[in-house]
């Protein structure tokens, strides 16, 4: 059981390729929300994606079971599946429950939420590990032998084929520098201003040859719509212009991603592109891009991480950014983003 955001699902790949590496023969199935699911279809892992998807103030619930009487259903198919195991990697009580009336008789996962009355194998969860480890302490406490920890992502020759035709259509087929840029954030103050992401665009154009493209949701045309003009005509914008799985084709072609934490920057780690990732009201250690080719700008404040209630605990900026987000400087990620990606930078 994991369900909700894009980059929670990527990040409990891992675990799955280790579960099956040492039960082969195994029926496994993931509760996943229906729209995160989008990020691992093709996985060869799981035997079957189960859907739970109540109403939350997440982006992509779609209220499916909104009802007691959905909720009520569910359950019954859950328990009509006769599982003898649930791995619990969410650690809200309500999880626990799920699991306890699923009918499982083995049931492992974190004891947080006092909810260990409801496991029959407790795991202590640390703040203090990168979210990829605390799920394989899952698997290590059960006995099951963890050999690895990388991400994957999963894209078919179609998709492939029309991101391909999407740099076609903009006269970059040929380039073999594309910077992919997603500089939107779902909470805006925990994102680096938009004015900075325009220069550090125009900087990896001029003086290292990149071509900058910039990717979004379709909720981000009309932020973008706003700056379109400093990023320059020599930059694409692709904003709400490709699907999440095109996105994922497209970042195995870019030679560097740079963007805000977000699920696009898990993506990125998983599909092996170089990237640079800013953080600052959130720490990294949890949350951190999982990737030997990731460089994390963080400044670490005294405040930071913090509690995200903007601007309650800290003064604002200008450009209603937290100190934290501002200390980052454009030249600071332009300077990693050519040493991560190995590109040469004019002096």
């Amino acid at each position: 059981m994991r369900y909700r955001f894009i980059g929670d699902t990527v990040l409990t790949v891992p675990f799955l390729r280790n579960l099956r590496r040492s039960e082969p023969d195994a029926f496994i199935a993931w509760m996943v929300a229906p729209g995160s699911s989008d990020v691992v279809k093709g996985i060869p892992y799981v035997n079957e994606m189960i859907y739970w998807d109540p109403v939350t103030i997440h982006a992509d619930s779609r209220g499916t079971h909104r009802t007691l009487s959905a909720k009520m259903a569910f359950i019954k198919e859950l328990r009509g599946k006769h599982f003898d195991k649930v791995y619990v990697l969410k650690r809200s009580l309500s999880s626990a429950i799920i699991a306890w009336l699923s009918g499982a008789r083995q049931r492992i996962g974190f004891e947080t939420e006092g909810r260990g009355f409801l496991l029959t194998r407790r795991v202590p969860y640390r703040h203090d590990r990168h979210e990829v480890e605390n799920f394989l302490d899952v698997l290590r406490v059960d006995g099951v032998n963890v050999e690895d920890d990388f991400l994957e992502i999963w894209t078919t020759a179609q998709e492939e084929e029309r991101a391909g035709r999407v740099l076609a259509d903009a006269g970059l087929a040929e380039s073999r520098q594309l910077a992919m840029i997603h500089p939107f954030s779902a909470v805006p103050e925990r994102g680096w201003p938009l004015e900075n992401f325009a220069e550090l665009a125009f900087r990896l154009c001029r003086d290292a040859g990149c071509r900058p493209v910039i990717v979004g949701g379709i909720g981000d045309i009309e932020t973008f719509k706003k700056v379109k003009p400093l990023f320059g005509e020599r930059t694409l914008d692709l904003v709400g212009k490709c699907t999440l799985r095109e996105t994922m084709a497209l970042l195995k072609r870019c030679a560097l991603f740079v963007g805000n934490d977000s699920g696009i920057m898990h993506l990125a780690a998983a599909a092996g592109t170089p990237l640079v990732a800013l953080f600052g009201p959130q720490s990294p250690v949890k949350f951190g891009p999982w990737s030997q080719r990731a460089k994390v700008i963080y400044k670490g404040m005294p405040c930071s991480p913090c509690r995200q209630k903007f601007f309650t605990e800290c003064e604002p900026s200008a450009r209603m950014r937290p100190a934290c987000m501002e200390a980052i400087s454009v030249e600071e990620v332009f300077q990693e983003s050519v040493t991560v990606a190995g590109l040469p930078a004019r002096a």
